[in-house]
């Protein structure tokens, strides 16, 4: 992977982490259209730059994780669920990230159902808080977003929503819930790879790679944020489900005339 294939996954990677479009699935088919090699090292790139993501939702909503030990708890409540299913089937998660005809067909389901998840989760609940019973409905629906083309943010928006939560709370507890989420999964991968001895080589040799990932995706993830959030508020969720059918079904399209997507 050179600097300029560096460069590129970790735009994208700032850009569609928090909107719910699937980032794991754009860096899959943009690492394939680009030619890199879905290595170790490469793999675990594209979950390592999450630091970076992670560091921008930290800025933006500083004095928001200063607000009560409530919060944490019903953090960890939403984040169990992941880390159970994350530990249970990491391999299978692993051989599902080289397979664009997932990413395709689960971009092309998910974005039937953000065009009508406005409609579909209309009525608000007269109680916006967000309880703990609430908080794991909304993990639980993260699990989901372990299969590449979900998107990590659309499962837990929806489960938001589902909850009776408006569509920036929702959307904002999606950006929390990311946390210690990707906290774990980037950590996770850069313990299997210091404890395997090549492995720990390819990442020492890389590391000025990472922390440039890492940089990049937080700068574009500040910006991608901030207009997430004054889009969904004004629009809804419709034009993401337009472009996530569109994204799937040229990806399918492309799969079904022969083009090589899972051999580049």
């Amino acid at each position: 992977m050179n600097w300029l294939q560096t460069i590129i996954i970790a735009i994208v990677e700032g850009i569609t982490e928090f909107l719910p479009i699937s980032s794991t699935g754009h860096m899959i088919v943009v690492e394939s259209i680009l030619g890199v090699e879905p290595t170790e090292f490469v793999k675990a790139f594209t979950v390592i730059i999450q630091f970076g993501a992670i560091l921008s939702v930290l800025v933006l909503y500083f004095k928001r994780f200063f607000q009560s030990w409530d919060f944490y708890w019903k953090l960890l409540v939403a984040f169990i669920p992941a880390a159970v299913f994350g530990l249970l089937f990491s391999e299978k998660i692993d051989e599902m990230l080289e397979r664009v005809e997932v990413v395709a067909i689960m971009l092309i389901l998910g974005g039937i159902l953000m065009l009508f998840v406005d409609k579909l989760f209309s009525k608000k609940d007269n109680n916006q808080t967000i309880t703990y019973r609430k908080a794991f409905v909304i993990g639980l629906c993260q699990c989901i977003a372990m299969i590449p083309g979900v998107s990590r943010s659309m499962a837990t928006i929806v489960g938001g929503m589902s909850q009776k939560l408006t569509r920036r709370q929702a959307a904002e507890f999606s950006f929390f819930l990311a946390v210690p989420t990707m906290f774990a999964a980037s950590v996770y991968k850069l313990y299997k790879l210091i404890t395997v001895p090549e492995s720990k080589t390819v990442l020492i040799e890389n590391i000025d790679k990472l922390l440039v990932g890492n940089l990049v995706a937080f700068i574009v993830a500040v910006l991608a944020i901030k207009f997430f959030i004054g889009f969904i508020s004004k629009y809804g969720f419709k034009a993401f489900g337009y472009y996530r059918v569109i994204v799937g079904g040229i990806l399918l399209l492309l799969l079904l005339l022969g083009y090589p997507l899972n051999e580049l």
